[in-house]
């Protein structure tokens, strides 16, 4: 019984001096508090204002010594929960770090709205964009490839943006590592890389098959800057 006692009263003096600590807190510093802080203060009081309620009416049915691992068990679960939300941010960043390094064509957003990509295993860079045509967005995976004046799409992902392949004219003459090849001039309504987002891109249909499409200047020549560094790629807004 003494031991019963002597535990309700040190939960008791714990429970005082947490809200006499908030209500200090609260005076010493109102501008910290915003209106959704109050209400958010509020609810947390009138909650383990609850749970202390409940304790108490449970008393008979419930072990002090169970109430004290419960509590310290709350405590921690809170702790974790407050440090995870205070660091959330960094957490967010070595989340996209992993996960450029599990999927290398994703695109990572970095503080200020750059873009980063990192290399492939052939040392690509190979990222995915978000195209829109007739109000329709599909995803799309390009090799970036700075030689090239152009956006040029395969005739696979030209065909999956509802271009008519076979009713194009390939008109346009592009020079390339395996010579001459035509391509039919076309335009896509907006692409989008993580943030970075062009309208009006100018682009071609290539007139053979391709593995990837390319990421030409049409876009990156349209963004402030970009730079390669350690076998990262960094796109700048």
């Amino acid at each position: 019984m003494k031991n019963s006692r002597l535990t309700w009263f040190l939960l008791l003096t714990v429970a005082g001096l947490g809200a006499l600590a908030v209500v200090y807190l609260a005076g010493r510093f109102p501008d910290a508090v915003d209106s959704e802080g109050k209400v958010s203060l509020v609810y947390s009081v009138l909650l383990l204002a609850f749970l202390g309620g409940s304790a108490i009416v449970n008393r008979r049915r419930m072990q002090p010594g169970f109430m004290v691992y419960a509590i310290l068990g709350w405590a921690s679960l809170g702790l974790v929960l407050f440090t995870g939300y205070s660091y959330r941010y960094e957490l967010a960043q070595i989340g996209n770090k992993l996960m450029g390094e599990l999927n290398p064509s994703a695109a990572i957003t970095e503080p200020g709205g750059s873009v980063t990509i990192r290399a492939n295993q052939r040392g690509h860079f190979v990222v995915e964009a978000m195209v829109v045509r007739a109000g329709q967005a599909v995803p799309l995976r390009f090799l970036v490839d700075t030689g090239a004046s152009d956006v040029v799409l395969s005739p696979r992902d030209a065909a999956r943006l509802g271009f008519d392949v076979k009713g194009l004219s390939f008109t346009r003459r592009y020079r390339t590592a395996n010579g001459m090849v035509m391509g039919a001039p076309v335009r896509i309504e907006r692409m989008t890389i993580g943030p970075l987002s062009v309208d009006k891109v100018r682009a071609s249909v290539n007139g053979a098959e391709m593995r990837l499409s390319l990421l030409g200047m049409s876009f990156l020549g349209r963004l402030s800057g970009f730079e390669v560094s350690q076998e990262i790629l960094t796109l700048r807004p």
